[in-house]
């Protein structure tokens, strides 16, 4: 039995959700925060990457966290952010063109994370999770939403589509393009509703925010053992969650550079490629369109590479991952690179960006390869979580991404 609950959020004055809305602190990094906040005082990046206070990041980040305290109540002191006086749902809709998802914005117990009933399929970096473990205590709130997701359930869709019916509290479209609307679930029989009927499901899976889940578990562990009364109903037990269904998400590719061959011709690199993979030149559609499928661009030109039947455990819901094929096929016997996680050589490059920006890192000089990747599935997701293993780095990419700010949970 899984435990969501509402809360009491704290959330922006109507007409200003707009200007407080922010990127996730790990989206972009301080010089484009900088950026975003020259012009705007009330964003919420002044909170989650706080450091945009300081002239450079060259400061000691307990004083960065000390700022992120002072932005965060500046904010609630001159009424840009408020506390709702009782604990409520919220349903969150995002949409990007033509995609749209709805999910229940609520807390989740730390016990069901810390149980294994909130399932992970990634592992964390202890430096990222530090981090954000020293700020949610020092700021006393987790300041942006872990999320989740579950399987689709039709009872639980038809309770949010008798909410939004509603006119929404919040409607507005970040500059981005991708428009955000926020319904408040007042009705306590509604309230209870939403209560029953995720605590019918046997478990909710991290989709995106697992150093925020790390380290929302990491401070409730030492706020229990500082205090002289711990209980499960503490504000610190819980973490804030946007939940969607299963079947509403958009996971992108998640393209992989690397900065050269390992010391090959070019003519040897396709040459043992050519052995682990079927390549077909002229790939015009640059994007993979089917599993096991991927784009190879190099000197201007684009190849597709199939992997054979066979080429990985169907038994192994790892192995069957393509990224798992072409890290086991290709970037590691042929290029060299045995950890994706620690390698300098290797970079990242979310689908959002599109098959343009991998040519134009190749053809500037500034990576030698690119491989294009058909996306990882939900599903895919599930199955690995399910037997409690873990995903290779940087597997899914989703979109839209979480807005900060719209939605923060004080820990007292």
């Amino acid at each position: 039995m899984i435990k969501v609950t509402p809360f009491r959020a704290v959330r922006p004055v109507k007409q200003y959700v707009k200007d407080v809305a922010s990127y996730p602190y790990d989206v972009i990094d301080s010089r484009e925060a900088r950026i975003l906040t020259r012009d705007n005082a009330k964003s919420f990046l002044r909170v989650v990457k706080s450091e945009v206070d300081f002239p450079d990041d060259n400061v000691d980040y307990e004083k960065v966290y000390e700022k992120a305290r002072e932005n965060l109540y500046d904010f609630l002191g001159n009424g840009i952010l408020f506390q709702d006086d009782k604990e409520k749902f919220y349903i969150y809709r995002q949409a990007m063109g033509g995609h749209v998802q709805y999910g229940v914005v609520a807390c989740v117990d730390v016990a069901d994370y810390e149980s294994g009933r909130i399932k992970k399929h990634e592992l964390t970096r202890k430096d990222k999770e530090l981090d954000r473990t020293r700020h949610i205590d020092r700021v006393n709130a987790q300041t942006g939403p872990v999320f989740l997701t579950y399987k689709a359930s039709s009872a639980i869709d038809m309770t949010v589509e008798s909410i939004v019916r509603e006119h929404p509290e919040y409607d507005f479209t970040a500059d981005d393009g991708i428009a955000h609307s926020v319904w408040v679930v007042n009705d306590e029989n509604l309230i209870e509703t939403v209560k029953r009927q995720f605590g019918e499901l046997d478990s909710l899976y991290i989709a995106d925010g697992h150093h925020r889940a790390a380290s929302a578990a990491a401070v409730a562990g030492i706020r229990r053992k500082d205090d002289a009364d711990p209980g499960r109903e503490k504000e610190y037990n819980r973490i804030m969650v946007v939940i969607f269904p299963h079947d509403q998400l958009n996971v992108m590719d998640y393209n992989r550079l690397i900065s050269d061959l390992g010391g090959l011709d070019e003519e040897t690199f396709i040459r043992r490629v050519r052995e682990r993979f079927i390549i077909t030149d002229d790939f015009r559609e640059r994007s993979p369109q089917r599993k096991g499928e991927f784009g190879m661009y190099m000197n201007g030109v684009w190849r597709r590479l199939q992997a054979a039947e066979g080429d990985a455990d169907e038994n192994d819901p790892v192995a069957m991952l393509d990224v798992s094929i072409l890290q086991n096929r290709l970037l590691k016997p042929v290029l060299g690179i045995d950890d994706p996680t620690t390698d300098d050589r290797i970079r990242f490059v979310g689908g959002i960006r599109g098959m343009t920006e991998l040519e134009k890192l190749v053809d500037s000089g500034n990576c030698a390869v690119a491989f294009s990747m058909y996306p990882t599935t939900v599903e895919q997701l599930m199955a690995v979580a399910d037997e409690g293993k873990i995903m290779p780095p940087k597997s899914t990419w989703f979109e839209p991404k979480l807005r900060s700010g719209i939605f923060v949970h004080l820990l007292d």
